[in-house]
């Protein structure tokens, strides 16, 4: 045993065959001390010193260099030490918390005490006890080394002291914590009497504890079963049926564990916070938050009034079930009860809230704690920085940032990490690498994580260089990459054109020993193939097959997607049928890509055929199927086959969801069928199918192709009742309809309620506003809207360029009134058409 804190090492302490004795070996030596006898020396004075020190230890200010200086001089000075004295130092020393002073107080006691009983010369100052050794074999399990717990028993049973129950928790405690459970057990049950003495409760429960976090709360329940029906020697209590209950819920028994509270109930044993709190724990983890908060009621009915961890785990759980309006009423609930939050509550409150983007509320919250005198800590700060970055408010997230500065808290990695990403995120790449540069100077190191950003921040902007830059300086900083930092690289070059590049790092990444699974190569290929780069995709797939990884239908359909996007069918089959040969049978999924493939260059045919071949191989055809079958057939002029279409899939019980809906209404009114559009979506209506905005988007626009400008209106005042709002598609359809039935004074007030509501106008709409006003000779008011193009930095459609060039060049109509344009576009008087 080595002294704490550079100690000098004893000559003699508990061996390991002492420190490992076998019931056999215990039971031999009970009886040998049993013959023992001595007589108690007599009482020696009071030691101040030891006293001082025993209250330095409680302080936290003893060092471990000082205690070894005060056994020297009690050795030295050969005064015996009172029992009292001893034994309260050890105590101390046993329960003292980990301090800058001294890191273990109970793996000093341990020491302590073998040196001074290594002495074999001058006289003996320290005189244990049962008391002394259990405080001992006590310090010994608090330090967790239980060889030396079962050790001490041994020199106890030796010097021939009376072994107490005590003293027999304590073996019991180092049997437990040496994983000796059985053995313990064994003690429990047979050996006691052999000691002298008689298992309490507390016997029992360390037994139940240590099985439990073994894992075998079945056995716990056993033993608590026979406390119970009379076959031990005392009967369980309200902590012997926590430690089970506790037990069931943390293997997820959650039945047996509801099962067990009923039965204590019923034997007379009231639950108290401990129980009710363990209970509403596993419920709100379980999102069970219905029974949580039944039992909330019930605790409060029998008087057993919650606590901050009550409330912590039910906003907890309404939190991870996305139920944050709950959350804060738990949290009202909780002030209303004079429950003061702590900062883990709040913290917990700030995170529902700003992962619901509830920003500002998080804040008040977070002004609340300092208000109430509960400084945040740098969990709470993270907290809503990420909140913050999430939103995109970098002023609010930098200002955070300053205060937590100021108010003395040090960020850590994590926090760093946000600030690093918000910025990349928002393309402030330079600011971004100035927090990076930053972090060293607060004590903090890069991790894998911070590089991994920065590195995919640069990856995106095609600074492939300066990415392999910091890729490099991580491995030089001891930063071991991961293969998602690997992954930002090889998707960078695959985005930038260097796939030879992104197969090197591949070919590095399997040296390395990592494992590649066919999910990171899905998400290259996918990302190849979605920017048109299927043949890149193709390289990449062809070396996944190369490296021994088996594509399965996921991936086939995403290089089959990939093909379709760039209209090379014939290609998408070859690997359609290269699958199938590879023994991979095709699902809907494929099916549905290739069909909509078929359908979007315009062979619907082709596509319907595949359908057709999808059937007789038994695949049930699914809801997005159809859907594309029958929006392919509208947009192909063919009104009565997705009619049919529409009615097949109603009669086979494909459910329908609002995007089918969606489709079938907007083919209707694209071919000009006005009044079964009108009567489907009365019939929507009359089966309280929930609508979305597209769904009304449609509608407006199709009663506007009709001339029902004023069921148009309706429609739009309706969408608020409809609880939706309004997109700005939506504000386009109005505002360009308005205009094209002349009533531009509404168009105007339209665009003006539009930003009112805090919809910004796109490119898109502006152009088209544009164009109308131009077509309706509102030559100042489309002037007007030039400028807002040009203030939000927007460019011209090609159509906005062709006509203004018709209306305003040399030959123009209206070439006379360009002046009412902004001044770029002058220039168009002296164009030719």
């Amino acid at each position: 045993m080595t002294r704490e804190g550079g100690t000098r090492t004893p000559k003699k302490s508990p061996t390991p065959s002492a420190a490992m004795p076998s019931c056999a070996r215990i039971s031999s030596a009970v009886s040998t001390a049993a013959a023992s006898s001595s007589s108690p020396p007599p009482h020696p004075p009071r030691c101040r010193r030891l006293a001082a020190a025993t209250a330095r230890v409680r302080e936290g200010t003893l060092r471990p260099e000082e205690a070894h200086d005060l056994l020297d001089e009690l050795q030295r000075r050969g005064t015996p030490v009172l029992e009292r004295d001893l034994n309260g130092f050890l105590a101390a020393l046993a329960r003292a918390p980990s301090s800058a002073a001294c890191r273990s107080g109970p793996a000093l006691a341990v020491a302590l005490f073998n040196r001074a009983a290594s002495r074999a010369q001058g006289p003996r100052v320290l005189s244990p006890t049962s008391h002394t050794y259990a405080i001992l074999m006590d310090c010994c399990t608090r330090a967790h080394r239980p060889e030396l717990a079962l050790a001490f028993f041994g020199q106890l049973l030796r010097t021939g002291l009376r072994v107490n129950i005590i003293i027999a928790n304590h073996l019991l405690e180092g049997f437990c914590e040496a994983k000796r459970t059985d053995e313990a057990l064994d003690i429990l049950l047979h050996r006691t009497p052999e000691l002298g003495c008689v298992p309490d409760v507390f016997s029992y429960s360390i037994l139940l504890k240590s099985l439990c976090d073994q894992g075998k709360s079945g056995q716990a329940d056993d033993l608590l079963r026979m406390m119970a029906e009379g076959g031990a020697v005392c009967s369980p209590n309200v902590v012997a049926y926590n430690t089970v209950i506790d037990g069931f819920f943390k293997e997820g028994d959650v039945n047996k564990a509801c099962d067990l509270f009923k039965e204590m109930v019923q034997r007379g044993i009231p639950p108290d916070l401990v129980t009710y709190n363990s209970v509403v724990h596993a419920l709100c983890k379980a999102r069970a938050m219905d029974k949580a908060e039944a039992f909330l009621r019930q605790m409060v009915n029998k008087r057993v009034l919650p606590n901050n961890w009550t409330y912590n785990n039910l906003i907890y759980g309404y939190s991870s079930t996305g139920q944050w309006k709950e959350a804060v009423r738990v949290f009202k609930e909780m002030r209303r009860h004079s429950i003061l939050p702590d900062v883990v509550t709040l913290s917990m409150l700030m995170g529902s809230l700003c992962k619901y983007g509830k920003i500002k509320e998080a804040r008040d919250v977070f002004d609340t704690m300092a208000m109430k005198g509960q400084n945040p800590d740098v969990f709470s700060y993270n907290i809503m920085l990420n909140g913050y970055a999430t939103k995109g408010c970098l002023v609010d997230m930098t200002d955070l940032f300053d205060l937590m500065l100021g108010d003395g808290i040090a960020p850590d990695f994590y926090t760093f990490n946000v600030l690093i990403k918000a910025y990349a995120n928002c393309g402030m790449l330079d600011k971004a690498m100035i927090i990076f540069n930053e972090m060293r100077d607060h004590g903090v190191k890069p991790d894998v994580v911070t590089y991994r950003t920065v590195i995919a921040a640069l990856c995106r902007i095609g600074k492939m260089d300066d990415a392999m830059e910091k890729f490099n300086q991580m491995i030089d900083q001891g930063v071991a990459p991961d293969k998602y930092a690997y992954n930002c690289l090889i998707q960078g070059f695959c985005t930038h054109g260097s796939l030879l590049k992104a197969k090197e790092l591949i070919s590095e990444i399997m040296n390395n020993g990592m494992h590649l699974d066919i999910v990171f190569f899905s998400s290259i290929i996918n990302n190849l193939c979605k920017l048109g780069r299927v043949m890149d995709a193709q390289n990449i797939f062809d070396l996944t097959v190369n490296v021994g990884l088996h594509p399965d239908a996921v991936v086939y359909s995403m290089l089959m997607d990939g093909y379709c996007l760039v209209g090379k069918m014939e290609k998408a089959l070859r690997v359609f049928d290269a699958m199938v040969s590879a023994g991979i049978e095709p699902n809907v999924v494929v099916y549905c890509t290739l069909v909509n493939g078929y359908c979007k260059i315009g062979r619907i045919d082709e596509g319907l055929s595949l359908f057709r071949e999808m059937l007789q191989r038994g695949i049930k055809p699914s809801t997005i199927l159809y859907s594309i079958i029958i929006d392919g057939l509208f947009q192909a002029g063919r009104t009565v086959p997705a009619k049919v279409k529409f009615h097949e899939m109603t009669e086979s019980g494909i459910a329908m969801d609002i995007c089918t809906y969606n489709i079938v209404l907007r083919g209707l009114f694209k071919n000009r069928c006005f009044d079964e559009a009108i009567f489907l979506f009365k019939e929507l209506r009359a089966m309280n199918v929930k609508i979305n905005i597209i769904t009304l988007n449609t509608m407006i626009d199709g009663m506007f192709q009709t001339r029902r400008v004023e069921e148009a209106k309706d429609l739009f005042a309706s969408i608020s009742r409809s609880r939706l709002v309004p997109s700005v598609v939506t504000y386009s359809i109005m505002i360009t309809n308005l205009i094209k039935e002349g009533l531009v004074e509404e168009a105007e007030d339209m665009f003006s309620s539009m930003q009112n509501a805090g919809c910004e106008p796109n490119s898109r709409l502006l152009n088209h506003v544009v164009r109308e006003l131009l077509k309706k000779n509102e030559i100042v008011r489309a002037g007007a809207y030039l400028s807002k193009i040009d203030e939000r930095n927007f460019s011209l459609e090609h159509l906005t360029t062709m006509l203004l060039v018709d209306l305003f060049s040399s030959k123009g109509t209206c070439r006379e009134h360009i002046r009412f344009l902004p001044a770029k576009y002058h220039f168009l008087a002296e164009a030719s058409p």
